[in-house]
């Protein structure tokens, strides 16, 4: 199922795109208390951190001058500066809602896992039941579109007669966790989660959830492009009703109570903002409570319907959204239910059916939602599909080719090169009293580093795949999924395992784990290039490493211990300079205006921004520290290693996005917009200033008045 999320702590503009991998339960519950995917770093050379380029290295190495627009100052808008001429040569391809970067790279990485599927699908001496069969045979059924369009929708025909078969409360509450095991999170989500208060042991999460759209913001804004989105909405979902055989007066009526359910859940979930307070969406209930919270669901009968272990208490998210969802059971006809059911079973699985269903679900979330202007090509999407479904199994085949030990070994050294340079920092702040600094150099010090893959892989030998229907194999493995994350309730939790797949161009911290993981997707160029000097490479994926560093310490990952859990350890007056600090930054974010009249949310943002910051001051002091003891490094194409330190910065972003896309990342995405990733934390950089020489009224330049500074 598709799905639009973030794991916190992450570096990159973490939502979904239409036709993206679909995430595994584990990381949908990951994004609640962690950080998301962002930062990478590649294999470095043996004589240095980053592998240190003499001055007569060409030109073309790691930065290209003709993505630099001069028509621009650097001081004026340094994100046009750096990346105007490549936004002028790099249009959004039409299959895409942005392009940039990250794009460009993840695409190379899909191409080498295409290779990889189209050899383990023609392999005729496949074992039976290994990963290499199941990689093979998954990406066969979901390439083979004539057999699709002849199974078309009969698979789902058994479910749709359950749901048709509702006919009181029970049996709806029933049907309802039917379709939680299938991870479809119709009315609420429920799953495994890391105890915030205890990180040693897994407890069990329901979560508010229900909707088709993003999020609540699109049901409840009155906007007039939120109301024509909504209408558009509405729209699709009377047509994936028309689809499945419903005539005109029938589709348009169901589609209507759809949007009534969701519009209710809506209304009652918490903002983006809210969900990112760890405090806020923590509340340990028993079973008793629930019960009074929630009269009309049994859950010691739901537990067993799901396959849940028994447990005495769980995790409540937002017991209000709980409580008025219990309200709505009972209160809206079931014959609304039923048509919001099948609303639920079919979008889920829309892009496993024939081309009708696919197109007619691009209509929407493709074109409408985010921009896009045609699909991807099918084995691009069969490609994620794998990914999604058997994502450490086709992984492993990936590091295979493109991710070594000692690739690993190197770029684990990396990022303890910058773990060193933000000790120091901490060793040195001004406004953190020494009780504060001992505590915060204790969390750093145990802070967990995972590179490129896992030690240990996924078992997928329960996992059947085989050459039947493309939609059997794919909720089969939605109903492993699922399977695999509620068996962790009541067990200990296993710090090995990893929440995004080693291809990922990603990098994320998770706040209860206390870790910092670097995918092999993104330790790679241009993030990390070891044939390019030092400081384009402590400007990219150094930064990105101290981006995922400072999580620790971001307004979320400082509300947590070194050993992962939700407890307070600022002296009270360390805390209250740390949060004007926060404030501070989000009060600079809220000014952005990603379009005429859109603001960023400042403090939606606000984390990621910290990381931003915190990477970038971290990573350009660890710069300063490896020139101690030598002569300074010549200037490569005019451009001083200083310089050349905040365009290795700037280069990771480069992106062009479409405005629809933009519009969602304003609304639901903590990170903010590339542009402002960009300017926003250079000029609050003395550094920068300098290093361009300029003028303290320039754009690039807060007055000292309104500089951030945290590190």
């Amino acid at each position: 199922m598709r799905r639009m999320a973030w794991v916190a702590g992450a570096l990159f503009l973490a939502i979904v795109p239409y036709g993206a991998s679909a995430q595994t339960a584990e990381s949908r519950r990951a994004a609640f208390l962690t950080h998301a995917p962002e930062a990478g770093c590649g294999p470095a050379a043996e004589d240095t951190p980053f592998g240190q380029k003499t001055s007569d290295s060409p030109s073309s190495h790691g930065f290209d001058l003709a993505n630099l627009d001069r028509s621009v100052k650097p001081c004026d808008d340094f994100f046009g500066f750096a990346e105007g001429g490549w936004a002028k040569n790099n249009p959004i391809p039409a299959a895409y809602s942005e392009w940039g970067t990250f794009n460009i790279l993840h695409d190379r990485n899909e191409d080498v896992l295409h290779q990889i599927l189209e050899q383990a699908s023609k392999d005729p001496k496949a074992t039976p039941g290994s990963n290499w069969q199941k990689i093979g045979d998954f990406y066969a059924v979901c390439m083979d579109e004539p057999a699709i369009e002849a199974a078309g929708t009969k698979p789902l025909e058994p479910e749709f007669g359950r749901i048709a078969a509702i006919h009181d409360g029970p049996s709806l509450q029933a049907e309802i966790a039917r379709l939680q095991r299938q991870n479809i999170n119709a009315a609420l989500s429920f799953g495994s989660f890391v105890d915030p208060k205890d990180s040693t042991r897994r407890i069990a999460l329901v979560f508010q959830g229900g909707l088709g759209m993003p999020d609540r913001d699109y049901y409840t804004n009155e906007d007039e492009k939120s109301v024509l989105l909504r209408n558009a909405y509405v729209h699709h979902v009377g047509n994936m009703f028309k689809l499945l055989g419903d005539n005109d007066a029938a589709a348009a009526t169901e589609a209507t109570a759809v949007l009534s359910i969701e519009s209710s859940l809506a209304k009652a979930s918490m903002e983006q903002v809210d969900l990112r307070d760890p405090d806020k969406i923590y509340h340990l209930l028993t079973l008793e409570q629930l019960k009074a919270l929630t009269p009309h669901v049994d859950w010691s009968e739901f537990l067993k319907q799901v396959d849940s272990p028994a447990v005495s208490s769980m995790d409540v998210g937002q017991p209000d959204f709980l409580k008025h969802m219990d309200g709505e059971l009972a209160a809206i006809p079931l014959a609304d239910w039923k048509s919001y059911l099948r609303w639920q079973l079919v979008h889920a699985v829309a892009t496993e059916l024939p081309a009708r269903f696919v197109d007619e679900d691009f209509a929407f979330f493709g074109r409408a939602l985010t921009g896009s202007q045609e699909l991807k090509p099918r084995w691009r999407r069969c490609v994620q599909a794998v990914d999604a479904h058997l994502g450490e199994a086709l992984g492993q085949y990936y590091v295979q080719r493109n991710f070594s030990p000692e690739a690993k070994a190197r770029a684990t050294a990396t990022v303890k090169n910058i773990i060193t340079a933000l000790r120091a920092d901490l060793s040195t702040l001004d406004w953190m009293s020494p009780a504060t600094r001992q505590k915060a150099v204790e969390k750093l010090d145990a802070m967990d580093v995972k590179v490129g893959y896992p030690d240990k892989w996924r078992d997928y030998s329960k996992f059947k795949v085989d050459r039947g229907p493309y939609v059997e194999n794919a909720r089969r493995g939605d109903e492993f999924d699922f399977a695999y994350d509620v068996a962790k309730i009541g067990k200990p939790v296993d710090r090995g395992q990893w929440v995004s797949t080693p291809p990922t161009v990603d990098a994320y911290y998770r706040a209860s784990m206390n870790d910092i993981t670097f995918l092999a997707g993104i330790l790679q160029p241009p993030f990390y290039d070891p044939s390019r000097d030092d400081a384009m490479n402590y400007g990219a994926i150094g930064a990105v490493i101290g981006h995922e560093l400072t999580h620790g310490f971001d307004d979320q990952g400082a509300k947590f211990d070194a050993q992962g859990n939700l407890k307070n350890w600022w002296t009270d007056e360390d805390l209250k300079n740390f949060q004007e600090r926060g404030d501070c930054i989000a009060k600079q974010f809220n000014d952005y205006e990603v379009e005429p009249g859109l603001h960023e949310n400042g403090k939606l943002v606000e984390g990621e921004s910290i990381a931003d910051f915190g990477g970038l001051t971290i990573a350009y002091a660890a710069l300063q520290k490896s020139f101690e003891g030598k002569a300074p490094p010549a200037p490569i194409d005019g451009f001083t290693a200083d310089r050349r330190f905040f365009l290795g910065w700037a280069q990771i972003w480069a992106e062009n996005i479409r405005p629809e896309l933009g519009r969602m990342f304003v609304t639901m995405n903590p990170h903010p917009v590339p542009r402002l990733r960009v300017n926003g934390p250079l000029s609050n950089m003395p550094a920068f200033s300098k290093a361009f020489e300029c003028d303290t009224k320039s754009p690039m330049v807060r007055p000292a008045g309104q500089r951030c500074r945290i590190w």
